[in-house]
């Protein structure tokens, strides 16, 4: 028996290597990648080389290991430690240049193995190296620990932000009168259903991938283009104009987004359109397709197993309160407020975590540069 490593075994930035099966050597030997305890494993293909995918081998079954092809194994000499070789591989130096010499096609490109046994790594004496391992891992626990409690802070805030959205839509779902999703729009649609013609210029295309599922944004920096003919032809309900409210009905459904501003885009049959009507103020419509009472109506009638999906006659029959445009503008005014509160607290925690990456690495400048 010997000891299975897939790729998710290994962790971004944790020595430790994950959780491993057992196989048998006969099922391994040959087709996958072989390492020993004390071996240093680095991924080499896109994207995992640059997220910094890397850890040591210890704890093997029988000593032995065998995993992804797309590793590079490096056993240290007698010169050098595995931790301290562990550390120099985890600079974004190194990283950075190796993404700049990767080869092969987009999306299967691969660091090489001469760029890494290229890569001059200084070797002070073994005491010298076992000091500096002992500084990074005591400064390393502390920095993590501080980047753990960021990370709950900023979760902490935006369940905030879900628990203020969840009590206001409670008042107003028990004392108002419930109609369809349906009666609060002009029309409810989704994007063309053929496969659009792509160009090297034109009007943007937006897919599911380009909504931010946290900031409730559409990324355009990422979207193809469209013939300006293709989107004239796209009946008015399918251009969205400012004032229009997007809404992810396939895959990662149940996220809304406000159309802000008038900017020329098209999009995929896996977004829904709803166009509010004039007494139908779009940010409290915005605010109510984010409320928990629609995510579980959505999440109860969603269909499918792989990509479950909210279909449009489902979307057009949500239940939904029915309230004057001066109360939604009111109520919309308050949850913009709270709104900003968080994303003003979520921006600070945000600043920290950086700083502490930018930290991490300043402390691996330093070891390697004879300043530690």
């Amino acid at each position: 028996m010997v000891s299975f490593v897939p790729m998710e075994a290994l962790g971004i930035q944790r020595k430790e290597i994950g959780a491993t099966v057992n196989r048998t050597l006969s099922e391994v030997q040959g087709s996958y990648t072989y390492f020993a305890n004390g071996d240093v494993l680095l991924a080499k293909i896109t994207p995992c080389f640059e997220n910094g995918k890397l850890g040591i081998a210890s704890g093997l079954t029988n000593g032995v290991g065998f995993g992804s092809s797309e590793y590079i194994v490096l056993r240290p000499s007698a010169c050098l430690t595995a931790n301290f070789l562990y550390y120099f591989l985890l600079r974004d130096s190194f990283r950075e240049t190796g993404a700049r010499n990767m080869t092969g096609t987009a999306g299967q490109k691969r660091v090489t193995k001469t760029y890494v046994e290229s890569s001059g790594i200084p070797t002070p004496p073994l005491k010298e190296q076992e000091r500096i391992v002992a500084v990074l891992d005591e400064a390393f626990e502390g920095i993590d620990r501080a980047e753990a409690n960021a990370v709950k802070n900023k979760q902490n805030a935006q369940s905030l932000f879900a628990g203020f959205l969840q009590s206001r839509f409670s008042e107003v779902w028990k004392d108002s009168r419930l109609v369809k999703l349906s009666d609060l729009a002009t029309d409810i649609t989704d994007g063309d259903h053929l496969p659009p013609p792509k160009s090297a210029e034109g009007v943007p295309f937006v897919t599911i991938s380009n909504i931010n599922k946290e900031s409730h944004r559409i990324d355009f920096t990422d979207t193809f283009f469209v013939p300006r003919d293709y989107f004239e032809k796209l009946k008015p309900n399918k251009r969205p104009r400012k004032g229009d409210l997007l809404y992810t009905v396939t895959g990662s459904f149940g996220i809304p987004v406000k159309v802000e501003r008038d900017f020329e885009f098209c999009f995929q049959r896996h977004i829904g359109l709803v166009r509010p009507r004039p007494d139908v103020c779009t940010s409290w419509l915005y605010y109510l397709m984010r409320s928990p009472q629609i995510l579980q109506q959505a999440d109860e009638r969603a269909t499918g197993t792989a990509q479950r999906t909210v279909s449009l006659a489902v979307l057009r029959s949500f239940s939904v309160p029915k309230i004057g445009l001066e109360c939604q503008r009111s109520m919309a005014s308050k949850l913009d407020q709270a709104k900003t509160q968080v994303e003003r607290m979520e921006a600070v925690y945000a600043c920290e975590l950086s700083a502490l990456a930018e930290l991490k690495q300043s402390l691996l400048h330093q070891a390697f540069t004879c300043k530690l």
